[in-house]
């Protein structure tokens, strides 16, 4: 690796636009959770295509790493550069390139944020409607495959990425789909790249399937005596066919945490957050049919928010979980970690790791999108501790050995990054080699993002 030579050629290109400046090289070794701080030896802002096809063919001569850089909201330390390199960080290709409202597609740059999307799209009555909480950068979306809380009824960004423009390892520019919804036309190429985490290229556009803003929007909130009663109440709404647009858990003790930051007053109690889409007779009819369900489960009664006002304070307390639940323990770093098992073994899931976490001393609120069996566990630790990470660490591969057990997933949502590269080759067998062996057939030279998603190569 020529590092030198190759920060050199990209000044040439570039000019101010690539910084070794001590601030932005921090500013882009940082993480939302708990991996230390991995500056990269210099950050590169493109402005075209051509610009970050000329940066990877540039590394990829010099032997450089290359790491893609959205919003830097990623839970599993994929926007890293742990071997150093060039970060490309695609904020100033954040444009809105076309929508085609009748076609309800719209053509955009990576680093354009999902809301910045959805509020252009605000006169065409249209929307974007994957929504992990964090305005993310919606490359960044899709290299993670992201999801959150409104996938239970629109899906994640598998479903709603239908084209990408991406830039090789060999610095080539090429295209996957188009904006059909549908195809049987070989290899289905987009989704190889949707959720890769830049190991296999730089995704430098995306054309979305949007979807009609819904004419009424309904939200409440129900409490419930226990975890178990409440993901009885999702399991009876998804099998009875309710088109519920959110269904989100908080368990008792996120639901204390929201109730200190955000000054509520909910009952310190299991609750579901939930959101209706349609029409105002349908949205209507769904939330009795499901208010019928959850008085079964001794749901309480909802308290309703109908307003753009309330609902919003809503989703934003939902949203502010995090911070909510860091608050809990000022100075504290978090282990955010997430695991996706069938819906029917949720509850099980949920109550084993509430009371390993328990016996553990481990503090760590639960919340999720259980609408399809999703959830999350933010574990507080002490960053000066070793014991407490130490004990974090075996509680969430705990969790993670628990959700394999019952047929789920090590990640419904962070992805793998380098946190849960450990658990790959459990989940995936002999899938894992076939990733690593599609990783070096594309990179052989392992400049993009190495380190992260596939078998460890030198």
């Amino acid at each position: 690796m020529d590092i030198a030579r190759a920060i050199a050629d990209l000044q040439s290109s570039l000019g101010q636009r690539i910084t070794l400046s001590k601030s932005d090289l921090a500013l882009h070794g940082q993480s939302e959770s708990h991996f230390p701080p991995s500056p990269p030896d210099a950050v590169a802002y493109p402005e075209t295509t051509a610009e970050v096809a000329e940066i990877v063919t540039l590394c990829a001569r010099h032997r450089v790493p290359v790491v893609a850089w959205g919003t830097g909201t990623s839970l599993e330390g994929q926007a890293q550069a742990f071997r150093g390199g060039i970060v490309v960080d695609f904020s100033r290709m954040n444009a809105v390139l076309d929508v085609a409202t009748a076609d309800m597609t719209a053509r955009v740059q990576p680093g354009l944020t999902r809301q910045a999307l959805n509020d252009a799209l605000r006169a065409t009555g249209l929307f974007f409607p994957v929504d992990p909480g964090a305005n993310a950068s919606l490359g960044g979306m899709a290299s993670t495959r992201a999801s959150g809380t409104t996938a239970v009824r629109y899906g994640t960004m598998r479903d709603n990425v239908l084209a990408l423009e991406v830039v090789t390892a060999k610095g080539e520019v090429i295209r996957t789909g188009t904006g059909a919804r549908k195809s049987s036309s070989g290899y289905d190429l987009t989704g190889l790249f949707v959720g890769a985490e830049g190991t296999l290229g730089l995704i430098t556009e995306l054309t979305l399937r949007l979807s009609g803003q819904p004419e009424a929007i309904s939200a409440a909130v129900c409490a419930f005596d226990s975890v178990a009663d409440a993901v009885a109440t999702v399991i009876d709404t998804i099998q009875c066919g309710i088109p519920i647009a959110r269904i989100e858990l908080m368990d008792t003790e996120s639901v204390r945490a929201v109730n200190a930051h955000a000054k509520m007053t909910l009952p310190e109690k299991p609750h579901l957050l939930l959101e209706f889409h349609g029409t105002p007779a349908s949205t209507a009819e769904q939330a009795e049919s499901f208010g019928a369900l959850a008085r079964e489960h001794n749901g309480s009664d909802f308290d309703w928010a109908t307003q753009t006002e309330a609902r919003t304070a809503l989703w934003a307390m939902r949203h502010n979980a995090y911070y909510a639940i860091l608050g809990q323990r000022p100075g504290a770093r978090a282990i955010v970690t997430d695991i996706c098992v069938p819906i029917s073994k949720l509850a099980k899931a949920i109550e084993e790791t509430r009371a390993d976490l328990d016996q553990a001393g481990v503090m760590g609120p639960i919340l999720g999108h259980v609408g399809d069996g999703n959830f999350h566990a933010v574990l507080l630790i002490d960053p000066d501790n070793p014991d407490e990470l130490t004990a974090a660490k075996a509680a969430s591969d705990r969790m993670v050995t628990r959700a394999l057990a019952l047929g789920g997933t090590a990640t419904g949502e962070h992805g793998i990054g380098v946190g849960k590269l450990d658990y790959m080759q459990r989940e995936h067998g002999g899938g894992w080699a076939l990733m690593g062996a599609l990783k070096h057939a594309l990179d052989p030279l392992n400049i993009l993002n190495p380190g992260k998603l596939v078998p460890p190569r030198n």
